[in-house]
């Protein structure tokens, strides 16, 4: 089934930034409002006739930050395949138009103001205009702060490609079966194909959880068969609907390095059997996903596990901002990893 632009499209690539988001939504409401504030308290007047000026300008500021914030939120969605200059122009465009029309219908409802200083248009509509742009080249130089993230993400893609520890052992324990187990060796293979052929997408797009789950599968029983009863795997997805599986957009190859990580810190380095837990479910408007395995504290690996966990978390701060989260505990011998996304549908 083709997927759909957005699916094709990393959100970094929008020049718009997500004002859906409730970080994005924060930062504008403060930047804004801020430094209004204190130009009004520079003024020669006295302080209390300087917060007097900002509460009556404040009908007008307000109402325009909310709407054109929802206005740019609606506009984001359709403008992934905008040229980027269209995208920038946008931004300062909808904050322009949508403070015109509120100054206007103010002007005919007078009794908004309750008497109070109406500000000029010209200058409203510029100040509209300049909060625009600069918001945007702000969100844009944020987005490029975090994208080391995709780059190191990639750089992890390009070494699980030829990860000898990986791929030698799998094809090796798949020529083990050819004879004694031909068709299990067959469906091995068809996985690390499917395994392979993920990897050799952009990290940066999205995918379905379902996708992301039926790859996390494939991953793990491809390790089955080089582990063997060593590798225990209990999946908890019964409290998410199938529907909300194949809607939710999470980031592709965001779960597979968590179990690959799961696997290596946790079974490989152990002789007895382990067990790896991946509970899914859905509370509200968020997706709750946890991995928990074993834990056996190993120094020389320690370091590579936290470089994997730290890009993970920069890459969901990208996308999501303050509206994702990971957490990682030790308690009772095991290491928890706990995500926790927003519930994005795709379109279909």
């Amino acid at each position: 089934m083709a997927s759909s632009p957005i699916e094709n499209k990393h959100p970094a690539d929008c020049a718009i930034p997500d004002c859906c988001n409730a970080g994005v939504i924060v930062r504008v409401l403060a930047g804004v409002n801020v430094p209004i504030i204190v130009a009004m308290l520079m003024q020669d007047l006295p302080r209390t006739t300087g917060l007097s000026a900002f509460v009556d300008a404040s009908t007008l500021i307000e109402l325009a930050c909310f709407v054109s914030l929802v206005v740019l939120c609606g506009v984001r969605r359709v403008a992934l395949d905008w040229p980027r200059q269209l995208q920038r122009a946008a931004c300062v465009l909808v904050p322009v138009l949508v403070t015109l029309f509120l100054w206007r219908v103010q002007q005919r409802f007078e009794w908004m103001w309750g008497g109070l200083a109406q500000p000029s248009l010209i200058g409203s509509l510029l100040v509209a205009a300049l909060f625009g742009a600069f918001f945007q080249h702000y969100f844009s130089l944020r987005a490029k702060a975090f994208s080391p993230a995709l780059g190191e993400a990639q750089l992890q893609v390009l070494q699980a490609r030829i990860r000898p520890h990986f791929l030698f052992n799998s094809l090796n324990a798949v020529l083990s079966l050819i004879r004694s187990e031909p068709r299990r060796a067959e469906t091995a293979l068809e996985d690390l194909a499917d395994l392979f052929r993920v990897l050799m997408r952009d990290a940066r797009s999205l995918t379905s959880l379902h996708d992301e789950l039926h790859l996390c599968r494939q991953y793990l029983s491809i390790e089955k068969i080089r582990l063997g009863d060593r590798l225990e795997v209990n999946w908890d997805t019964n409290a998410i609907h199938d529907d909300v599986l194949k809607q939710a957009q999470i980031p592709s190859l965001l779960l597979q390095p968590l179990l690959e990580n799961a696997v290596y810190h946790g079974v490989e380095q152990r002789s007895e059997p382990a067990l790896i837990r991946i509970m899914v479910r859905r509370a509200r408007d968020e997706i709750h996903i946890a991995i928990i395995n074993p834990y056996q504290r190993h120094e020389s690996v320690s370091a590579g596990n936290h470089m994997a966990l730290e890009n993970i978390r920069q890459r969901l701060i990208l996308l999501y901002d303050v509206e994702a989260e990971m957490k990682t505990t030790i308690a009772n011998g095991c290491f928890e990893v706990r995500l926790v996304i927003p519930y994005v549908k795709g379109l279909r």
